[in-house]
């Protein structure tokens, strides 16, 4: 059965998921929203061997294999797979996508390179290529050469050059591998120079680019390990041609089974923006940064007039119009299969908060160079007078409801963000007017907002105007300034949320029925939200422990998804989620004893 056991490897072009079998059972073309040539994972129950094998595949099998050892090379992006049979044959898969510095330039070719090489007796392998176009509509026409495939669709063509006999490959048959064979998988261009000597050189450079990044970054003394793989993750769902960071690699994974909860995740949400900057900035990771910072900046720029979507393309398309992929039955079957998202049709009133709290580090960090930082500040002020004009009007919220509006509270304390950030920007610029005027606003926000969100009788905040119930954004509210993390309104209000929303290590986003029912899993960034509340009021014991439990919902590679079952553990929804490695870095950070404490 298909699982979210699957590690990613990519280099910010593109990207593809690896299963337990070392399948490559996920991948889009010529960019990480593409077409899903690799699309195995959501073509039904199986990955089968033999004639009945799915459809969009990258397969290395080794006949009688009876298990499978994986591990990423340490601190990088690289994927070492190790196939056993019981006769004591074995076989050593290492795939990445290859990243490097050279001519001054960061290599980031769309594709990926399979090293394939015996390790233990005369081990027989099969190669099965299985590439499929338009979603799973059309197979592609085949042609090959003396080293290479063609695999041509209506919009693309892709190449496979390789040492491997090409009639082998061509026929899926098996062979016996008595020496090394390399396989580069990519844009439909010649390869000038020796398939396997390219492919080490490919490897070599890549390894010293991720152990080099990794070098770089700021990281706690606890849970080292985790927080790197996350922050590999992170920059491996980063868009880096234009900065703009995906919410997920997939789309259509369910948030819980036969929900039809399955949405396109291969898109950037303005939400995000605050969570992933902080995440970013914590990292040190300042050119990623900087790049996502020049992505919202660019949307800034595009806005004029108009209403901000919730979401834009990774080259900052705004209409993103959903469909309905028939030919893929889904994961596990679970339909439907979705590519574009209708959510940037709705009103969501926290976006204009979401844009002003992620560019006021452009304004804050001596590290980060912008020019034109008044215009940028001006641009930001017709932000901050739609979060005035917005901020008690309903939306979608959060949750992106899709048949109910009502006024969010989260919305609505985004909104008043935006205005408090705006007045803090313009005093650190010299613009004490501008400052008074904005300071005004969030003032009469704040007010407003806490006498409509504070339930008297609840004995807690709310998740809407006039509201009773609660929702899982409400643990942000000291996180952004809105309240002080000792106010007696935030305390009784996490200590609610902890009655009715929490199971266990993991938090509901909310209980209430929406367009689709009840929630049946966990939203994982509401349990690193949870997490850092409970650090925030005092009770740090708690936190770290269910920081723990909620380390150990991680896939065997160290990845998480959006959900998980209350029961089980289980994961659900699209992978790797941005929005999770987010939290579990953020988490860990304020969690960590400091390196001074350490020694």
């Amino acid at each position: 059965m298909s699982s979210l056991d699957l590690a990613v490897i990519g280099n910010c072009m593109s990207a593809a998921l690896i299963d337990r079998r070392a399948q490559i059972v996920w991948g889009c073309f010529p960019r990480i929203d593409g077409d899903p040539v690799f699309c195995a994972l959501l073509d039904g129950e199986e990955v089968g061997n033999g004639k009945h094998a799915k459809r969009g595949v990258f397969a290395v099998e080794l006949e009688g294999m009876t298990r499978c050892e994986q591990h990423y090379l340490g601190n990088t992006a690289i994927l070492i797979s190790t196939l056993h049979d019981d006769d004591g044959n074995a076989v050593e898969i290492t795939d990445f996508a290859p990243r490097f510095i050279h001519y001054d330039r960061t290599f980031r070719q769309p594709g990926m390179v399979r090293r394939v090489r015996p390790i233990a007796g005369r081990p027989r392998i099969r190669i099965r290529l299985r590439p499929m176009f338009e979603w799973g509509e059309r197979a592609p026409e085949i042609t090959r050469g003396s080293n290479h495939m063609r695999f041509v669709g209506p919009g693309q063509a892709l190449r496979l050059t390789t040492d491997a006999p090409i009639a082998y490959v061509a026929e899926e048959r098996p062979f016996v591998l008595e020496s090394r064979i390399s396989m580069i998988f990519g844009p439909d261009e010649p390869l000038r120079s020796a398939v396997d000597a390219t492919a080490r050189d490919f490897f070599e450079r890549t390894a010293d680019y991720w152990a080099n990044w990794v070098r770089s970054l700021s990281i706690p003394f606890e849970w080292q390990e985790d927080v790197i793989r996350a922050a590999i993750t992170l920059k491996l769902c980063n868009f880096e041609e234009t900065g703009g960071i995906v919410a997920a690699l997939t789309t259509s994974i369910p948030e819980a089974p036969h929900t039809q909860r399955n949405w396109d995740y291969r898109y950037c949400w303005l939400r995000d923006a605050y969570f992933v900057v902080h995440a970013l900035n914590r990292l040190g990771t300042t050119r990623t940064m900087e790049g996502f910072l020049a992505f919202i900046a660019n949307i800034v720029d595009d806005s004029e007039d108009e209403k901000l979507a919730p979401l834009f393309g990774i080259t900052r398309e705004s209409k993103l119009e959903e469909h309905a992929a028939s030919a893929l039955p889904g994961y596990r079957g679970m339909g439907p299969v979705r590519y574009g998202n209708a959510a940037y049709t709705q009103i969501q009133n926290d976006v204009y908060g979401s844009v002003v709290l992620a560019s006021t580090h452009l304004f804050f960090d001596k590290r980060l160079h912008r020019a034109g930082m008044h215009h940028l500040f001006e641009q930001l002020e017709k932000l901050g007078a739609k979060a005035v004009a917005v901020y008690d009007t309903p939306d979608a919220g959060p949750w992106e409801l899709r048949t109910m509006a009502a006024v969010h509270t989260f919305s609505a304390v985004m909104c008043w963000a935006a205005c408090d950030r705006l007045a803090r920007i313009a005093t650190h610029i010299g613009l004490h007017e501008r400052a008074g005027h904005w300071r005004n606003h969030a003032d009469l926000m704040h007010a407003a907002i806490c006498e409509r969100i504070w339930n008297a009788r609840k004995g807690h905040f709310v998740s809407t105007f006039e509201g009773e119930d609660l929702d899982a954004t409400l643990l942000l509210l000291a996180e952004l300034g809105f309240v002080a993390c000792n106010d007696e309104r935030f305390i009784m209000t996490v200590e609610a949320i902890d009655r009715q929303l929490r199971r266990g290590h993991l938090v509901k986003r909310y209980a209430v029925q929406d367009d689709f029912g009840t929630m049946e899993t966990g939203f994982l960034i509401c349990s690193f939200w949870f997490v850092d509340a409970l650090w925030a009021i005092g009770r740090c014991d708690e936190a770290r422990a269910m920081f723990e439990k909620v380390l150990k919902l991680r896939n065997s590679f160290g990845l998480l998804s959006e959900d998980a079952d209350f029961e089980t553990g289980a994961l659900w929804g699209n992978f790797p989620q941005t929005y999770s490695m987010v939290g579990l870095i953020n988490s860990a950070v304020r969690l960590s004893r400091t390196w001074e404490e350490a020694f």
